[in-house]
């Protein structure tokens, strides 16, 4: 497989992790209304669906995406779903709308889904909830319903929210001395001397970092944890704030400490992220900022790593976490929306999770490898499958990794829901890399990515 970064990946309903797909240039449009596609009349959400349900990108479902699947297929006997487990596509998406061939409901990555509110693309959900009597905010982490509300309404169910804290390798960090509370964000000066203490390199050329913060990979983790802001509350983009600085300036010192964002970017691009020859086994680093999937990763060299963990730090010195993940929406034209809202709804209900993590607890009591837990989006459903399905490991480490991440799950926050959303996160991972190889100062770099993002939040939400 080809190996990608591994905090660029997004959960899948199967467990997995889905394509992140850049935002192709769509037909302006008001924000849609609540109703069904070629009528005048509300969507009613009825409580008792029947008929038949399509859904697309469910790709490659796994044991967690079965057991949910099968959960949902028993809850709702009166409804004849068919899935169509191809990857979500946004160019397809958007030609399926405009021709009028759409599935009833998609699975996609958060982050677009205001895009396609703004442009009436798809439905909004509020009658929905409210139908099946679910107060969202009490179903999900609050932020993880911030990253589908917008325009003061809810377009989408949303699922997961694995949120990313800092794997440690202590083998090499008591080697050189270097305690686990001195890899702590909120205090760059100790930070940056645990990195000089763990750094090494060859003629210039790194052959191990003290910290990689996976500068463009996470940059919104580091301009949101350091006080910045993504976006306004209308979710105009604000990369320009004069807040988003510390963020950025703090990346640029660790990348400089390590010989450049040039060298580093070259060194962690050739890391064997997934395979056993990966930075943790062969002590490429330090410590790492990872999403919680990755420790499902290296949970198969248990033998060959040594592991902790500590929280992301905010400049406040508390735990910084950021929402993401995928949602279902419901798209307009979509010709049986009574039995999406309740088919949605089903997959996310406790059951549902409940059931998922048996099936995981199952495999992996099966496989001989370690259940890290499912991190689902539901607090509900994170403690009850924590309490009931994940036991220790046998492994000190591993378990203390485990509980870090559970942890840090209620200090999260949205990146923030912006019809531009996935162009904000382009332009500001833009500005990182130009700032961090110095092609431009700090300041500049985010203006430019301002005067980017601005221009796709304008074509977004331009009426016509």
């Amino acid at each position: 497989m080809t190996h990608a970064r591994p905090t660029t990946r997004r959960p899948v309903l199967a467990g997995g992790l889905a394509l992140v797909t850049a935002v192709v240039a769509l037909a302006a449009c008001g924000p849609g209304g609540g109703t069904a596609a070629g009528g005048d009349a509300p969507t009613d959400f009825t409580t008792a669906p029947t008929g038949e349900l399509t859904a697309w990108a469910f790709d490659n479902a796994d044991d967690v995406g079965e057991a949910r699947l099968a959960y949902a297929a028993d809850r709702l006997a009166d409804v004849d779903v068919t899935l169509d487990q191809t990857s979500f596509d946004a160019q397809k998406f958007t030609t399926r709308v405009a021709g009028g061939q759409v599935p009833d409901v998609v699975q996609m990555d958060r982050r677009f889904v205001p895009t396609y509110a703004a442009q009436g693309l798809i439905q909004p959900l509020d009658a929905c909830y409210a139908a099946h009597d679910v107060e969202p905010d009490e179903r999900f982490y609050e932020f993880v319903v911030d990253d589908v509300r917008w325009d003061d309404r809810l377009w989408a169910v949303p699922q997961f929210y694995q949120p990313p804290a800092i794997l440690l390798n202590t083998r090499v960090l008591e080697a050189a001395g270097v305690s686990d509370d001195q890899i702590d964000t909120s205090r760059p000066d100790v930070l940056l001397d645990a990195v000089a203490a763990t750094y090494a390199e060859s003629s210039g050329t790194p052959t191990r970092l003290g910290f990689d913060p996976v500068a463009t990979g996470q940059a919104g983790l580091w301009v949101l944890g350091m006080g910045g802001r993504l976006t306004d509350d209308e979710g105009r983009p604000t990369l320009d704030d004069p807040a988003n600085v510390a963020g950025v300036e703090l990346l640029k010192r660790l990348t400089d400490a390590q010989g450049g964002y040039a060298a580093v970017k070259s060194f962690t691009d050739a890391f064997d992220t997934f395979g056993e020859a990966n930075q943790y086994v062969t002590d490429q680093v330090a410590a790492q900022v990872n999403a919680q999937w990755y420790p499902n990763v290296l949970s198969a060299y248990t033998d060959r790593v040594a592991l902790r963990a500590v929280p992301f730090r905010g400049a406040d010195g508390q735990p910084f976490s950021v929402a993401g993940g995928t949602a279902f929406v419901v798209p307009a034209g979509a010709r049986n929306p009574d039995a999406a809202c309740a088919w949605m709804l089903a997959l996310t209900e406790l059951d549902a999770w409940q059931a998922a993590g048996e099936a995981r607890a199952a495999t992996r009591e099966a496989d001989g490898g370690i259940n890290t837990g499912l991190f689902t989006g539901s607090p509900e459903a994170d403690r009850a499958i924590r309490e009931q399905w994940v036991v220790e490991t046998g492994d000190a480490g591993f378990d203390q990794v485990i509980a870090t991440y559970y942890d840090v799950l209620d200090y999260g926050r949205t990146y923030g829901a912006s019809p531009a959303g996935q162009e904000i996160g382009n332009a500001l991972n833009n500005a990182v890399t130009s700032a961090l190889l110095g092609g431009a100062t700090v300041e500049d770099a985010l203006a430019d990515a301002q005067h980017a993002a601005q221009r796709a939040y304008d074509n977004v939400t331009a009426t016509g």
